[in-house]
């Protein structure tokens, strides 16, 4: 079933800085290296199956009848997150990052902003792990269970010998559309031209997705925050540069 966006009286907050949400983090002593090695992860701890994840750890009683439905997928400093959660409020989503001081980062401020607004309950809703989704996607979700999927200016990998290590290739497809339900959405943005052309061709080409028209896109209220909800976003449009969106419908699995 399709997640929409809800009117909630919950609101984004407007840039939080240390002065208006005690205990918000300062990024400058989080910096880290725009993109890391997915292969050089030998400390990350997984579930050896979906029913050995613990989400509860991640959301306390919020995660009690719920599943993770939306999956940020490298999810940098957690941008994406912050303007999800007002606009699907009952929705569990996960922010996936191996970079270790971006993603102490962005549990840090989750953790901020819900204290600050732990009157109401906002945020509670959003929560970062540090893993490989390259490697150990299906460890953590069911078959079918996400109803959205983001890539987000991913490492473009430029060096041919270092395509594969890109996170959309056939393998790695086929292994999204194992945990995205029939219906689901994969969303994806760079601004490398040349990578747009490499995602839109893999998840093309997969028997099970097909991209979304124009209309259908400007449809979605989500496409909008593609753009410039996260830092990388937000610095292409600074430098006046170029961002290439395109998003895939998860198709019906075929009759047996």
């Amino acid at each position: 079933m399709e997640v929409n966006p809800v009117s909630t009286e919950m609101e984004l907050d407007n840039k939080p800085t240390c002065e208006t949400v005690p205990g918000l983090p300062q990024k400058k002593h989080y910096r880290q290296r725009a993109h890391s090695n997915p292969h050089s992860d030998h400390d990350i701890e997984y579930p050896l199956t979906p029913d050995h994840m613990d989400w509860s750890k991640q959301y306390g009683e919020f995660a009690t009848g719920r599943r993770v439905e939306f999956a940020d997928i490298g999810c940098g400093y957690g941008g994406l997150l912050m303007r999800l959660s007002p606009k699907f409020p009952d929705t569990l989503m996960i922010g996936m990052e191996i970079r270790v001081k971006v993603s102490d980062y962005v549990n840090e401020k989750i953790q901020a902003l819900r204290k600050h607004h732990a009157e109401v309950g906002h945020y509670r809703n959003i929560a970062v792990l540090r893993s490989n989704a390259m490697k150990y996607m299906p460890n953590y979700f069911h078959k079918s269970q996400l109803s959205k999927m983001f890539f987000l200016f991913p490492d473009p990998h430029f060096k041919n010998k270092k395509h594969k290590w890109r996170i959309i290739t056939p393998t790695l497809v086929s292994e999204y559309a194992y945990v995205l339900r029939e219906g689901g959405l994969i969303y994806t943005i760079t601004d490398v031209k040349d990578l747009h052309e490499w995602m839109v061709k893999h998840l093309s080409e997969h028997p099970l997705f097909e991209r979304l028209t124009d209309d259908e896109m400007n449809a979605d209220p989500v496409v909008e925050m593609l753009y410039d909800s996260t830092e990388e976003g937000q610095k292409v449009t600074r430098n006046e540069g170029e961002k290439w969106p395109a998003v895939f419908r998860r198709l019906p699995n075929p009759a047996l």
